[in-house]
């Protein structure tokens, strides 16, 4: 997580329009304050009962409806208390939440009786999918197809509600459905581990609509080994377009030079230990020394480019609705 200090600084920067909140991360103050602070954004909030429940937590939902309420004005959309793999518990959290006041989007998961979707299908016109992260991206293409074609689109594919896809981290599966909203983490994960994505090249135009890549650039990834997977693996063609995109966006790749030193050495200005501590505490340890700061050595600038392509993914595709042509899958039709 991005510390508050550090969101107002990334929403100040690049100004994006929409994000999610969970209320279940929310530090009770200091992640929704750092949001109101920042300039004016649509706020999605979720309850974030996934998170909850693999931390074996449960959330209140008289707290969560309170919360809700008491900052009703700067939210644009908030997701019902979901309760994972129980339809009829959800349905109930809906009810419960309407009754008092509120009108939650209705969430359903890949897996649950079918009836519970007709349901809000006929009764709202805005719903969320959840369920998508933890399965095969194949077992969710084939759950997203057949629900896209048989639930959410009319018989011509265009869509009749709109819809808002939880934790939609596949680039295919983010391009090739009509999402009204998604939310995300890879943008963050992907330049915490190293790499950054950026759309194909193609006659002298970046193109948005296929699969992009996503390039190694950190010193110390291990795909610094896998042809095409690392800036220093790329062929000189791929090196040369891979350069001229981040320098358009305004950054540098960055320099590093790396050396031993004992592990009571102290460390210097621009200096890191780029390893981890040795259980022998006779041998040395390696230390990075940013000669000149960039993608390859700052992750905070790794974030921003991932930032930048997301926003320009955005731009690029076409405003909802927009028409689903169904492709036939092989296997996994769940």
């Amino acid at each position: 997580m991005n510390s508050p200090g550090r969101e107002i600084e990334l929403a100040s920067k690049y100004k994006p329009y929409r994000r999610l909140v969970s209320f279940f991360d929310l530090e009770r103050g200091n992640h929704i304050m750092a949001t109101i602070n920042a300039p004016k954004v649509d706020l999605f909030l979720d309850s974030g009962a996934y998170s909850a429940k693999t931390q074996g937590v449960k959330i209140n939902i008289s707290e969560y409806i309170q919360f809700i309420k008491d900052h009703q004005d700067i939210l644009g959309a908030y997701a019902n208390l979901d309760v994972i793999g129980n339809a009829a518990g959800t349905w109930e959290n809906q009810r419960t939440m309407e009754k008092a006041g509120l009108s939650p989007l209705p969430v359903f998961h890949q897996g649950e009786d079918e009836r519970y979707l007709k349901r809000y299908l006929k009764r709202y016109d805005y719903i969320a999918l959840g369920g998508l992260v933890g399965s095969s991206t194949k077992v969710i293409e084939a759950w997203l197809s057949r629900i896209f074609k048989d639930y959410i689109c009319d018989e011509k594919g265009w869509p009749i509600v709109k819809v808002h896809g939880f934790g939609l981290t596949s680039f295919p599966l983010l391009i090739r459905y009509p999402w009204y909203s998604v939310d995300s983490t890879s943008w963050v994960i992907t330049g915490r581990l190293g790499s950054i994505h950026i759309p194909r090249y193609r006659g002298g135009k970046w193109i948005y609509d296929e699969l992009a890549w996503k390039i190694a650039v950190s010193n110390r990834s291990p795909s610094s080994k896998e042809a095409g997977k690392h800036i220093t693996t790329l062929t000189p063609k791929e090196k040369e377009i891979f350069l001229s995109y981040i320098h358009s966006k305004g950054y540098q790749l960055g320099s590093s030079s790396f050396r031993k030193e004992p592990q009571t050495y102290q460390l210097k200005d621009n200096e890191r230990w780029s390893e981890k501590k040795p259980a022998d505490k006779a041998a040395k340890r390696q230390v990075e020394c940013i000669e000149e700061p960039g993608i390859c050595n700052q992750y905070h600038l790794r974030d921003e480019m991932n930032i930048i392509f997301y926003l320009d993914l955005e731009k690029s595709l076409p405003e909802w609705p927009w028409q689903f042509t169904p492709v036939a899958t092989q296997g996994l039709g769940l």
